[in-house]
């Protein structure tokens, strides 16, 4: 009966609560300014240290009697009437917290209130602390509309959330209130957290930057709100059958999301086929800035059908027929990044793409109309920004023009200039390959007027190219979108983007010179010569402290906050540089080490729940956990963990003592169609098998592969990392964000002077961080001199023969791995590289044995991590890019 009522409160009530919760959204009315103000309050640290600090918007503040919420702004009795009944924030004291959770036990999810699970607790929870985040979402949304700023609107394919509950209640001030609250009817936080399943809205780095970013625009007080996909699964769960990765899939909604809210009046139509029609509806996950009264909110689109199901059809006993339209618009939101190794697959990607940027432009247009009615089309590059995370969205471009011009009766000439004043796109990849193009076919049949509208975009744009370049054809065909002839075209996506953008940033210092050198240098020649020097520029990635620093390893943020006076680096990362004046004192060192064992031991503890494997937590822990991809060369890291073995195997029982004892901790999904990436993972596996059960060096090398790497996981591994392996091919990786968040918990690199790992070594010192390997200038070289065969290090060769022998399985299964760097095939400079990592390798064991000294490095290394805050990425974007201001909500206590 229990369950049976479960279910009638997701069938009833929650739709109830949605509908109640739409109604308190609207954007009817607008707050009355209040002038701000900041006081002092005592807040607890997690280690239990009580400090004083300037903490202007706690919920505890807000939730104080005397505090009110903004009127309705006029005299009408009904609104007046309804204040007066709603004008307090929801109470924050111990006992309103268990009413409230009790309330939504009982209430919302009807269940026994003296007797429900962890299950019904955790979501009794999530929806208390979402009250909150509700009431601040409709007090910004509110001064928003009053207001009315330039808005930023950000569009990524990807949202890597992770968890809600625990950055919430961070954000809002309330960890210690609920966790009080809880213990005495019988809870435990951190227990409850666990009930929580990773939100599966992204993959990789694309994903967790945007979600960073998230949190670091409704920090600055920016109105920007994030745009994607409610997938209803994630890309897929990893799991293993006899070493081989096996995708399942990863129903993350099976038990609903309490942190979301349905949005049935906010819909739109999206056509495909010239002909077909769904319906994008809204989903608002309020997102809360930290120490700010600001929430903001990242809103997701659901795929439902324009039309009921074909009655008539049904009743015939047609079942597929009549609800066919049914199911073609649920496939749209089923699976992130569908395999697109087929047709069809292809298809429903760009079907993807473009059902999200077509709903969030009409959202846009929508909300820009709302804020003054009758406003001039003018106006609108003075209000909006629209940012394209990489070419996924970039469809946006033809989309904008067409709503412009067919739905809003522009002409084409006003249109263009809208367009190209409002979007901005960020490039995120070096490699051709990863630079989106669609077939002309299917353009042309999915979407016919995009098709029409891209080639009239192509046709003005050449015109402009040929009155600078003449007939250089080659340079016009660079230039062009379209790509080929006849059955063959292409259409160029990221070159759609440049030409429809304001600006094009690349995410890191070499990065940004690669793309205008290497990637689209005939963009900037044509530029140059329109006398447009600032089109291209850099904005170095960050990542948000909050979650992966402050949330994710307590114990080293409490050494931070000890050794600075406070924690007021949790909103200004630039204070660690303060840090620097302890590095050579020897208790901050000891705290240090020891919040690192702490973060060992509960690594260790996961590995031993999950995979019944025994990690000794005085071994050092080198750890890469990133996409399988082999451009990552996590197939390098393998290849040198074999030659350490091998190196093992040959020594005395004596010499091996001698040695540093070492854990490697190897992570990552391969996408479902690489199969290369999946060999190199059956491989790491294999190895894995062997070399942690030999009785001779069992003790002094392990290989552990952690499955399914996601956010929820990476906030136990990456907080217990000595060293961490970023070791892609110079040239080839964009930023990474991973390296940022490693050295932030205290660890220090191994890594290629690539991406970001350059600008992290200009801050922390070359000291602190190990590079090896060819450098980005040296890339071409080294390529042509390996395609000519030039000779392996005898190193290398011994651990080829080693695989090849059958020492770690059927050497079949991996001659695809070992073919794929052979034969002058070796693309991303493993062989060449191999030596000089094997002898960095040496490097970095040397420097570990000094205790003392390492935990130096690691000291030097968090304080010159201030520069790789989100909040400094998003302040660089909206001072450069959007010309977006801060619009902070007038604070209520005044």
């Amino acid at each position: 009966m229990a369950r049976r009522g479960t279910m009638f409160s997701h069938l009833t009530i929650a739709v109830l609560s949605a509908v109640i919760l739409a109604l308190a959204l609207s954007d009817v009315d607008a707050a009355l300014p209040l002038p701000s103000s900041a006081r002092l309050s005592n807040m607890r640290l997690r280690g239990g240290q009580e400090i004083t600090m300037t903490r202007s918007a706690s919920q505890q503040d807000l939730s104080k009697p005397d505090v009110r919420r903004p009127g309705p702004g006029n005299a009408d009795p009904t609104k007046e009437k309804i204040w007066s009944v709603s004008s307090s924030y929801k109470a924050a004291d111990k006992t309103s917290i268990q009413k409230s959770i009790v309330h939504h036990a009982e209430h919302t999810l009807a269940t026994d209130r003296y007797n429900f699970d962890k299950e019904t607790a955790y979501q009794a929870v999530a929806m208390s602390v979402r009250d909150y985040l509700v009431e601040s979402l409709r007090d910004t949304k509110a001064h928003y509309l009053k207001e009315d700023p330039k808005r930023v609107y950000y569009l990524s394919l990807e949202f890597l959330m992770g968890r809600s509950l625990l950055n919430a209640l961070m954000n809002l001030d309330l960890t210690e209130p609920y966790r009080e609250a809880l213990e005495e009817i019988g809870y435990s936080l951190e227990e409850l957290v666990e009930q929580e399943k990773d939100a599966a809205l992204g993959n990789g780095g694309l994903g967790r930057l945007a979600a960073c970013f998230l949190d670091s625009m409704a920090t600055l007080n920016l109105p920007a709100w994030g745009y994607g996909i409610r997938y209803e699964h994630g890309m897929f769960e990893q799991r293993f059958k006899d070493g081989n990765q096996v995708e399942f899939p990863d129903t993350w909604l099976t038990k609903g999301n309490p942190w979301e809210i349905q949005r049935l009046d906010i819909t739109y139509p999206i056509s495909f086929y010239g002909t077909d029609k769904v319906l994008a509806v809204a989903y608002d996950v309020p997102i809360p800035g930290y120490d700010t009264l600001n929430t903001n909110s990242l809103r997701l689109w659901s795929a439902m059908p324009d039309t009921d199901m074909d009655l008539g059809k049904f009743n015939e006993g047609d079942y597929s027929a009549a609800l066919g339209a049914r199911q073609r618009a649920l496939e749209i939101t089923q699976v992130l990044y569908p395999n697109d190794n087929h047709a069809a697959g292809k298809e429903l990607r760009l079907k993807q793409q473009y059902f999200f940027v077509s709903a969030t432009l009409q959202d846009m247009i929508r909300t820009f109309m709302a804020a003054k009615p009758g406003r001039s089309w003018e106006e609108l590059p003075d209000k909006v920004a629209m940012q394209l995370n990489d070419t996924h969205p970039s469809i946006g471009v033809a989309e904008l023009m067409r709503l412009l011009m067919d739905e809003y009766h522009l002409g084409w000439t006003l249109a263009w200039n809208i367009v190209c004043k409002v979007f901005a796109y960020t490039n995120h990849t070096v490699l051709p390959e990863a630079l989106e193009k669609w077939p002309v076919s299917l353009m042309k049949n999915l979407l016919p007027r995009i098709s029409e509208i891209i080639f009239e975009i192509n046709r003005r744009w050449l015109n402009e190219v040929k009155q600078v370049f003449g007939d250089d054809w080659n340079k016009i065909g660079a230039l062009s979108v379209i790509e080929g002839e006849g059955d063959h075209q292409m259409i160029r996506m990221a070159n759609l983007a440049i030409i429809g953008s304001f600006k094009v940033n690349g995410v890191a210092a070499i990065h940004a010179e690669i793309v205008k050198s290497d990637v689209f240098p005939t963009f900037v020649e044509y530029y140059a010569k329109k006398g447009i020097n600032d089109k291209f520029i850099g904005v170095t990635n960050g990542v948000t402290c909050r979650r992966w620093l402050a949330q994710c390893n307590p114990t080293l943020g409490k050494v931070i906050t000890r050794c600075l006076g406070s924690d007021k680096w949790i909103r200004d990362l630039s204070l660690l540089d303060g840090l620097k004046k302890f590095a050579d004192d020897k208790k901050t060192q000891d705290d240090f080490m020891e919040a690192k064992r702490f973060n060992k031991q509960r690594l260790a503890d996961y590995v031993k729940k999950h995979l019944d494997v025994d990690v000794n937590c005085d071994t050092m822990f080198d750890i890469q956990v990133k996409r399988i991809h082999e451009y990552k060369r996590q197939l390098l890291n393998v290849l040198q963990i074999i030659h350490r073995y091998s190196e093992l195997k040959k020594m005395s029982p004596s010499d091996r003592k001698n040695m540093i004892a070492k854990t490697c901790f190897i992570g990552g999904k391969a996408a479902a169609g690489y199969y290369v990436a999946k060999r190199i993972i059956a491989l790491a596996t294999a190895v894995g098998r062997v070399i942690n059960n030999d009785p001779d060096t069992k003790d002094f090398l392990k290989l552990i592969f952690i499955p399914n790497y996601k956010v929820g996981n990476a906030q136990i591994i990456i907080p217990a990392n000595d060293i961490s392996e970023h070791i892609s091919t110079a040239g080839t990786e964009a930023s990474g964000t991973s390296n940022m968040k490693f050295v932030m918990n205290g660890g220090i690199i191994i890594g290629t002077d690539d991406g970001a790992n350059i600008e992290i070594k200009e801050n922390v010192g070359e000291e602190n961080i190990f590079i090896f390997g060819a450098k980005c200038h040296e890339i071409a070289d080294a390529t042509k001199k390996m395609r000519e065969g030039a000779g392996w290090d005898g190193r290398l060769k011994n651990v080829v023969s080693m695989i090849r022998s059958g020492q770690f399985g059927n050497p079949v299964d991996f001659e695809p791995v070992l073919n794929s760097i052979e034969n002058g095939n070796d693309r991303y400079l493993l062989a060449h590289d191999f030596a000089s990592y094997v002898d960095c390798q040496a490097k970095v064991d040397e420097a570990y044995k000094d205790k003392e000294k390492w935990a130096k490095k690691c000291i030097m290394a968090v304080s010159g991590m201030g520069f790789f805050s989100t909040d400094r990425t998003i302040q660089e974007y909206a001072d450069v890019i959007w010309n977006c201001k801060p619009v902070p909500r007038p604070d209520p206590r005044a």
